[in-house]
C-alpha cells in the first residue's frame, strides 16, 4: 500500500527574510507527522513562532480525539458505546453533523458508518487484501449513515455501527488551524496536510497562493495550478492509497454502495470551498459519486468549485475557477462548467 501527497504549494515569495524586508513578510515553518500524514504549516509575521507552537498543540490534541484506530480516542469510546447516546466534544460533533448533511445530500455516497468496510477491506491496517464478495456482502449490511442519531451533544450508534471520521478530519483541522491563526492576529498562513492544502489571506506582498494539482498519472507533475486566496483545496484521488493484488490495482476510496473502490472514470476530484471540514467530505463524496452526479450536486447545492480528472486524459473544471485555474502541460485538455450544463 502506498501513499502519496496529492497537493504541493508553489511559493514564489522566499521563506528567508533578509535586513530591510518587513515584519510581515518574515515566516517560521513547520513539519508535523500525525494523522499518518506529513503536515507542513508556514507562518508569516511576527506572532509565527508563537502561532506554530499553538498549532502542533492542537493537531496532536486532535490526532488523540478523532482517530477510529487508537483505542482511547473519542471517537473509539464512541464505537464502543453503540446502542446508546453519547455525549461527544464539538470537534466530533461538528464533523458528524457535516458529514451527515453530505451523506443526506448525497444519497449516501459518502457515509462515515464505512468503517466496517475500511478494515475489511485492511486500509486501516499493513493488511490491505481483497475481501471475498460475501465478506463484503455482511460488512455492507453495517454501513448506513442513517444508523447515526445525534441528540443535543450526544451520538448514539445502531448496534454494529462503526464511524471513521478519516474522510474529514484533516479538513476540520486545516480549518482549526485557520481559524486559530486568525485568532491570534496572523493574517498569512499557509497549511498542508498532505491533501489538504488551506490558506489564511494572500501571500505577504498581497499576491494570491499558487497551489498545484498533483498528477495522477504522475508522481513529481502537476495538473494544472490554482491561483487562490482564504481557501481551502482538497484532493481525493484513487491514486493516493492503494495496493496491487491479482494483477488489478485496488484504491482506497470505497462506495459505499458497491463495497468496492469507486470506479467511474474519475482519477483525482479537486474542491475549491471558504470551509475546510466541508470541502474534505465533498472530495470523498464526488469522487464517489462520477462527474455525472458530483456536477448534478454541486449545480443542486453550491457553495464551492470543483475540478475533475478523468481516466481519459480530461479535466473539467466549474465555472467559478475560470482565470485562476490553468493546466500546467499538454497532457491534459481543459474544459469549464456552468451551472446551465454547457461546457467550453
Amino acid at each position: 500500500m502506498k501513499q502519496k501527497l496529492i497537493l504541493a504549494i508553489c511559493l514564489s515569495l522566499a521563506f528567508l527574510c533578509f535586513p530591510g524586508c518587513s515584519e510581515a513578510s518574515r515566516s517560521s515553518e513547520s513539519q508535523i507527522f500525525a494523522m499518518d500524514t506529513v503536515m507542513n504549516l508556514t507562518v508569516y509575521g511576527g506572532k509565527a513562532d508563537a502561532a506554530l507552537k499553538a498549532a502542533a498543540s492542537k493537531i496532536y490534541a486532535l490526532d488523540d480525539q478523532l482517530s477510529a484506530t487508537k483505542k482511547d480516542s473519542e471517537v473509539s469510546r464512541l464505537n464502543a458505546s453503540a446502542g446508546v447516546f453519547t455525549q461527544v466534544s464539538e470537534p466530533v460533533m461538528k464533523q458528524i453533523q457535516t458529514s451527515l448533511e453530505v451523506s443526506e445530500r448525497s444519497g449516501g455516497a459518502y457515509d462515515i458508518s464505512i468503517r466496517p468496510l475500511v478494515s475489511l477491506w485492511g486500509f486501516d491496517t499493513n493488511n490491505a487484501h481483497v475481501p471475498s464478495a460475501s465478506e463484503i456482502a455482511a460488512a455492507k449490511q453495517l454501513v448506513n449513515y442513517r444508523n447515526i442519531e445525534v441528540s443535543g451533544s450526544a451520538v448514539k450508534l445502531k448496534e454494529g455501527t462503526q464511524v471513521t471520521l478519516a474522510a474529514i478530519a484533516k479538513g476540520y483541522t486545516s480549518q482549526t488551524l485557520i481559524n486559530l491563526f486568525r485568532e491570534m492576529g496572523v493574517k498569512s498562513a499557509v497549511v498542508s496536510l498532505g491533501g489538504n492544502v488551506q490558506t489564511l489571506g494572500t501571500k505577504p506582498d498581497g499576491s494570491k497562493w499558487r497551489v498545484g494539482i498533483q498528477d495522477p498519472k504522475s508522481a513529481s507533475g502537476f495538473v494544472g495550478v490554482l491561483e487562490t486566496a482564504d481557501m481551502a483545496v482538497v484532493t481525493s484521488g484513487g491514486y493516493q492509497r492503494y495496493f496491487d493484488e491479482g494483477g488489478k490495482r485496488y484504491h482506497h476510496i470505497l462506495d459505499p454502495k458497491t463495497g468496492y473502490p469507486a470506479d467511474n472514470g474519475l482519477i483525482s476530484v479537486t474542491i475549491v470551498c471558504p470551509d475546510g471540514t466541508l470541502a474534505d467530505a465533498l472530495s470523498t463524496t464526488l469522487f464517489v459519486l462520477g462527474m455525472e452526479r458530483a456536477l448534478e450536486y454541486w449545480r443542486t447545492y453550491g457553495g464551492f468549485e470543483a475540478i475533475f480528472v478523468t481516466e481519459d486524459g480530461k479535466v473539467a473544471a466549474t465555472e467559478g475557477l475560470r482565470g485562476c485555474f490553468s493546466l500546467s502541460g499538454g497532457a491534459y485538455s481543459l474544459g469549464f462548467v456552468s451551472k446551465s450544463g454547457a461546457e467550453s
